[in-house]
C-alpha cells in the first residue's frame, strides 16, 4: 500500500505522473515530513512499473529535495516549507499550460476560460447530495 494516491494514465510519462503524485501528497500533507517512503522495490511492485523507473523516481525526488536518503533507514520525506502558494501553484503548471493551449486551439478567450473555471469551481464547492 502506497502512502499516496495515483491513477496512472496512458499518454503521459509514468515517471512524471508519479513525481507529480508524490509532490502533491507532500504539499497537501498526505506525506508528512519524516514519513518513510517506499523502497524502489516496493514502489515498482505496488505500481507495477519497471524497477529502473522506480529508481529514477526516487533519485529525482532526492535530487529535488523532496526526499532524504539515510543509511539503514532508507528514504524519508524531507522537511518542506509547508506547501506554500508557490509550491502549490507549481503543481498546477502543466495542467494550466494544457488548458491554455487547448483553449487557444478552440478559439476561446481568457474570459471564456475564466468563466469555465469559475463554473467548475462553483460546482465542486456545492454540497454533495446523498
Amino acid at each position: 500500500m502506497l502512502p499516496f494516491s495515483i491513477e496512472l494514465k496512458s499518454g503521459l510519462p509514468v515517471t512524471e505522473q508519479i513525481l507529480y503524485a508524490v509532490k502533491k501528497a507532500v504539499v497537501n500533507g498526505q506525506l508528512p515530513e519524516g514519513m518513510k517512503f517506499p523502497s524502489v522495490r516496493q514502489l515498482s511492485q505496488a505500481l507495477r512499473i519497471n524497477p529502473n523507473t522506480a529508481h529514477k523516481v526516487v533519485a529525482t525526488l532526492v535530487a529535488e529535495g523532496v526526499l532524504v536518503t539515510t543509511p539503514a533507514v532508507g528514504s524519508v520525506v524531507a522537511p518542506q516549507s509547508n506547501g506554500g502558494k508557490r509550491e502549490k501553484a507549481e503543481l498546477l503548471g502543466g495542467e494550466v499550460e494544457r488548458l491554455v493551449v487547448e483553449a487557444r486551439q478552440l478559439g476561446l478567450s481568457v474570459e471564456d476560460v475564466q468563466a469555465a473555471v469559475a463554473a467548475h469551481w462553483k460546482k465542486l464547492n456545492q454540497p454533495q447530495s446523498k
